[in-house]
């Protein structure tokens, strides 16, 4: 099997870029996916990249990794707070899993403070911005290298 990391961003990400800009940036999701695929490429494994606004779907893609895929790179955005059922699709599929987050929840809202996803995730990285996202992919392709 080709090594294959899945990126998968969940609701209200397909807003970046103008949804509050204060708090997220300028950038897009598109910015995110060219930033991605470029790591991907550096780092020899294939990049499948994926975002949606319903939970079901998410739980359906996560789902189809299992068997195919080497890791995920997860911005479960507000689901990570309160989605049982995605924590529930990655334990169930046996992929390592990195948890990206573009702010720090840390620093925000009591109720961002939790997530469903830290203790089931190799590991968590937030607060660097779209940069996330690119550390995720190396540190899963260094981790899946044979």
């Amino acid at each position: 099997m080709q090594r294959k990391i899945v990126v998968l961003n969940g609701c209200n990400l397909n807003l970046l870029g103008t949804r509050e800009p204060e708090t997220y940036g300028r950038d897009t999701l598109a910015d995110i996916e060219a930033l991605c695929r470029k790591t991907g490429e550096e780092c020899e494994v294939e990049i499948e990249f994926f975002q949606t606004n319903f939970e079901g779907e998410m739980i359906e893609k996560i789902q189809s990794c299992r068997g195919n895929t080497s890791a995920l790179v997860l911005n479960a955005a507000a689901w990570t707070h309160t989605s049982v059922a995605i924590r529930d699709a990655v334990t169930a599929i046996d992929v390592p899993l990195f948890e990206v987050h573009i702010t720090n929840v840390h620093k925000r809202d009591a109720f961002r403070h939790h997530s469903f996803l830290s203790d089931v995730s190799v590991g968590v990285i937030c607060g660097f911005g779209i940069q996330g996202y690119e550390y995720a992919i190396r540190k899963a392709a260094l981790l899946t290298k044979s």
